[in-house]
């Protein structure tokens, strides 16, 4: 779908928990997650530590989207 919107004209970045899946679909911007059954959290921290990882991980994407790319890339 990221592809898709892409080919809009609209820059979007993939957030995933496997890299090589979404490079074989031709994703553009990929921000690795964090685990497949918890891609942006980590139950096992605290409310506080998880809300900052999730934070860190938006932040990251939104960078993302900032940034001018020619091929494929993985921040």
């Amino acid at each position: 779908m990221a592809k898709e919107i892409e080919r809009a004209g609209i820059p979007t970045v993939h957030i995933c928990t496997v890299v090589p899946i979404s490079r074989t679909v031709g994703a553009n911007r990929i921000v690795p997650a964090i685990a497949i059954p918890y891609p942006l959290g980590n139950p096992a921290k605290s409310n506080k530590e998880e809300k900052l990882l999730r934070r860190a991980l938006v932040e990251k994407a939104l960078r993302a989207l900032e940034t001018k790319i020619e091929e494929q890339t993985v921040f």
